[in-house]
């Protein structure tokens, strides 16, 4: 997968196509997105980021809205999931990997 940096020097990533669905990771989502998550991504044998994720309810299925960004777009995120609402950094949504139908 390619990355691409934007000016502050965060990793975007272009998003995934497959057949009628887009796929793309909750750091990118805009502010009042909606989609679903698709998976939940481990980048080392219990992660514990990636762990804690999905204890708080970031699992396949839900539903999530991003909510507010921090200034200028940057750290923290808002995000709705369910009733709840969380505050992540974007390299912890990063990890958030989402489908929309498009």
């Amino acid at each position: 997968m390619r990355l691409s940096r934007t000016e502050d020097g965060a990793c975007e990533r272009p998003p995934h196509h497959r057949g009628t669905e887009l796929m793309l990771y909750l750091d990118t989502l805009p502010k009042g997105g909606h989609a679903v998550i698709e998976k939940v991504e481990q980048r080392a044998p219990l992660d514990p980021i990636a762990t804690r994720l999905g204890e708080l309810g970031f699992v396949p299925g839900e539903a999530v809205q991003v909510v507010a960004t921090g200034p200028m777009g940057k750290d923290p995120i808002a995000v709705r999931l369910g009733t709840s609402r969380f505050a992540l950094r974007r390299g912890e949504a990063a990890r958030v990997g989402l489908r929309t139908v498009s």
